[in-house]
């Protein structure tokens, strides 16, 4: 897996491949994952690449077989996934993949097209015939009708849509049927007589059942309309309306013979119609099918030919045009894998010359790589989340998976809520290789992937729950309570000595409701509890006293200590970039400061709790007035807390006073001294700038032999620019400025390290609260509505455990401790001004259809 301490050591090669084996080497390379490619064209635009042709036509083949996706997705046709990825296509079969897929797009749209067409045909037989069964019911026709002309007819007694009325008016009328969309025909109504001004009669039927439209394809509801109107104006007019509506308009037959023949017709041809689009769809779903089976690997192998194209524009020729150089970074213990891989490309390719490699110097700094498992992934990322780490520089992620599940737990203690995230990540561990949970949603996808530090995290909060004692709110009694309340009372002394002894008698348990027990009476107090926090002050009314005590005091020691070692941790940093000078200057000042400080406030609490017992506990000190005095020098005596101590007070204030001074000029004198006394003797390194370019440490170190091996002269020139570069001012105010952030954010991080108090006093409130006033409430009812009653109560706490306790408070826990790590820890030794190393890999391609969809 690689060290998780530091990132891996890196190197710059130079790869020469042959014109014809560079796609075969790229495969190799690309199945291996081992280098990543820098782009030799910068300067070069993206359409004037040597390969923007092959790039395209692998952006056609994507395009196709999101295509056949699609159809396939619409057709319901499952489409396989394989469980292997298949290489990249040797590039003989690339013209041949392709030839295929654009006859089998071509084929599809044709039988695509052709089944739109008869389905729409279908759809307006259908309605035609709708038409035709509702408007025979509208008009009146007398079949044997022979006109006869009067001068004045009887209108009084013949229907004004009677077709020999109208004979006999001599005017000639028209009919214009069909269908139109049920929201249109109010608004279709009023145009028509206001555009044609009442010379229309416009009659409407509802269809029984909604129809398809034939145009969109949505099922909607139809309402069938019969015009009658008079004269030829009008009735483009009318048509004009219709068109305007997109009414679906049908001929409407002049005779019921007529009507009759066109009805069998159509019913013809609707049977025949249904035939052929049965067939049709059949055939589709056949080539569908078929295509279905190797569009999986088609889209992997597209996918990976584009990604070497994509590589190979950024490589460069040579004058020769017959070798391509690239450039990658490659970890130095992957050479010979790429060494190999190389000669695997040139062996399938079947070439005579085969590619090769070589390391080059180089003063860039490399990328990042820190390899990871399932395991340490998450926590890499919540570091990685915060910066990259700088090249080679120590990663907090190795101390993470211990310090940040602790310190969750710190503020989520309870044994029972601990408990069940636990189980729910073991279940999530459990079942991992599961497709379902791979492909879930965003937030279940969210926990899948931090399965193992939700694991972590709740196994070191039943861990906590076991020292603060509490499970659900309730302390468990495993081991017997150190305390006695039997022996706080007698009745055999007289009421003078209970008095002085501070004994319970009768009368005092009688007319008391709140006893103190003193464990300073023999007996009472019989050691400490085994495990943790002794169950019996979860009874006491003063248990709220005690916990804060304890855990305040608790998260200032273990805030201290986490911060010292960031600050250790620096150190580690400094002699592996060979910067000895910054351990003197800069991390022992640090140390100093934070211990002669901090550190002595942890000893005074450690000390008392050692020292002081129960007897002695009424003259014991207070910490924090000691704390105080310390910078106060008060004129009166003090007890203090041991003989001697404010001697040690005060040659722990003037190591703090001087460590301020070297902490603020110590580098910047120094850095100067040097570059003024060795300003003439300068060496050039060989390898790579493990400092951030341009800055100050690096142009007075130049002179120094305590950097990077290599003892090359370099050029006159250079050496006087870097000279000239070297800005005094500019390092002591950035000294300065440092400075000033360790020593106040001493006092602030270790203050912001009380959140761990706060947010443990928080969710064992809450635990309480929430028992309080569902369970308790459901256990106090009578035996007769109690069990109804609590089988409901019981499922309200469980949901409200969950959601409220388990959710929101693990969450404002979680957030909490990635500001301790990243604020608090981190800012001590970590630059995190890195790149990541993205290596050239097929598996970082997606493989899902609906990304090749969208």
């Amino acid at each position: 897996m690689g060290s998780l301490f530091r990132s891996e050591t890196m190197c710059l090669a130079q790869l020469f491949l042959q014109s014809g084996t560079a796609y075969e080497c790229l495969s190799a390379l690309g199945e291996k994952g081992l280098v990543q490619f820098r782009d030799l064209n910068q300067n070069v635009s993206s359409f004037q690449r040597k390969f923007v042709g092959e790039v395209k036509r692998c952006e056609e083949l994507e395009r196709i077989l999101a295509y056949l996706v699609q159809e396939i997705n619409r057709a319901d046709i499952p489409l396989p996934e394989g469980e292997t990825s298949p290489p990249a296509p040797p590039l003989k079969q690339v013209l041949e993949m392709q030839e295929q897929l654009q006859k089998l797009e071509v084929e599809l749209r044709e039988v695509t097209k052709n089944k739109e067409k008869l389905r729409k045909n279908l759809l307006e037989l259908i309605e035609y015939t709708h038409m035709l069964r509702v408007t025979k019911t509208f008009v009146k026709r007398n079949v044997e009708f022979e006109p006869t002309y009067e001068e004045f007819p009887p209108l009084e007694n013949d229907s004004l849509l009677d077709y020999s009325c109208m004979q006999r008016l001599g005017a000639k009328l028209g009919f214009v049927s069909g269908l139109i969309n049920q929201g249109k025909v109010e608004a279709f109504e009023k145009m028509l007589w206001r555009v044609c001004k009442g010379y229309t009669i416009v009659t409407y039927a509802e269809l029984d059942e909604p129809l398809e439209d034939p145009e969109t394809g949505e099922v909607i509801k139809w309402y069938v309309f019969l015009i009658s109107f008079w004269g030829e104006q009008i009735g483009h007019k009318v048509k004009k309306i219709c068109d305007c509506y997109h009414c679906h308009v049908y001929p409407y037959p002049n005779t019921a013979e007529e009507r009759k023949e066109i009805q069998e017709g159509l019913n013809t041809r609707i049977q025949d119609l249904y035939t052929v689009l049965h067939k049709t769809e059949d055939y589709l779903r056949q080539v569908l099918c078929k295509a279905a089976e190797s569009v999986y690997s088609h889209v992997i192998q597209v996918k990976k030919m584009k990604a070497i194209y994509h590589m190979l524009n950024m490589c460069s020729f040579d004058v020769t045009n017959k070798c391509l150089i690239a450039e990658v970074w490659c970890p130095e213990a992957d050479l010979h894998e790429l060494r190999r891989a190389l000669e695997e490309g040139s062996r399938e390719s079947g070439a005579t010359i085969p590619s090769f490699m070589n390391t080059i110097p180089t003063k860039e700094t490399p990328p990042t790589l820190i390899r990871t498992n399932k395991f340490t992934e998450g926590f890499q990322n919540i570091v990685d989340a915060y910066g990259v780490g700088s090249y080679r520089e120590v990663n907090p992620a190795l101390f993470t998976i211990i310090t940040f599940p602790f310190l969750f737990a710190v503020m989520f203690g309870d044994f029972g809520h601990g408990f069940v995230m636990f189980l729910f990540a073991l279940l999530l561990v459990l079942n991992e290789n599961h497709p379902r949970l791979n492909q879930s949603q965003e937030i279940m996808r969210m926990f899948f992937n931090g399965r193992y530090i939700l694991l972590l995290m709740g196994l070191f909060s039943v861990y906590t729950g076991l020292i603060y004692n509490d499970c659900f709110s309730k302390s468990v009694n495993l081991f017997g309570s150190g305390w006695s309340v039997s022996a706080m009372y007698s009745s055999s002394h007289t009421p003078a000595e209970q008095k002085k002894m501070g004994l319970w008698n009768d009368s005092i348990v009688r007319h008391n409701r709140v006893l103190q027990l003193d464990p300073s009476i023999p007996g009472v107090f019989q050691g400490p509890y085994p495990l943790g926090i002794d169950p019996i002050w979860n009874l006491a009314t003063n248990r709220l006293t005690f916990l804060n005590s304890f855990k305040m005091k608790m998260s200032v020691i273990l805030g201290i200590i986490h911060m010292t070692f960031g600050v250790i941790l620096g150190i580690f940093n400094h002699l592996h970039f060979r910067k000895k000078f910054n351990i003197y200057l800069v991390s022992v000042p640090e140390l100093l400061f934070m211990l002669c400080i901090f550190g002595y406030l942890i000893f005074m609490i450690v000390y008392k709790w050692l020292v002081y017992s129960a007897e002695t506990s009424r003259v014991a000190p207070s910490i924090l007035i000691e704390f105080i005095n310390m910078f106060l020098f008060p004129a009166s005596e003090t007890n203090g807390l041991y003989s001697g101590q404010e001697h040690v007070q005060r040659l722990l204030l003037a190591v703090t006073a001087l460590s301020v001074p070297v902490l603020f000029l110590g580098k910047p004198l120094f850095l100067l001294w040097l570059h003024n006394g060795r300003s003439c003797f300068g060496v050039s390194r060989s390898g790579y700038t493990l400092v951030r370019k341009d800055s100050e440490e690096e142009v007075s170190l130049l002179g120094s032999q305590d950097i990077e091996e290599g003892n090359n002269q370099i050029e006159d020139g250079y050496r006087e620019m870097m000279c000239e570069e070297f800005n005094f001012g500019e390092i002591l105010m950035t000294q300065v400025i440092h400075s000033i952030e360790y020593c106040l954010g001493c006092i602030s991080n270790t203050a912001s390290y009380l959140r761990l108090w706060a947010l443990s006093l928080a969710h064992a409130q809450l635990s309480d609260v929430l028992w309080t006033m569902l369970v308790r409430v459901g256990l106090r009812v009578d035996t007769t509505y109690g069990v109804l009653l609590l089988l409901p109560v019981i499922a309200l706490f469980a949901v409200l455990t969950i959601f409220i306790l388990l959710i929101m408070e693990g969450l404002s826990a979680f957030l909490h401790a990635i500001r301790l790590h990243w604020v608090e820890f981190q800012n001590k030794f970590y630059v995190g001004a890195g790149t990541k190393f993205v290596p050239f890999s097929f598996r970082l391609l997606s493989s899902k259809f609906s990304d090749d969809v969208a």
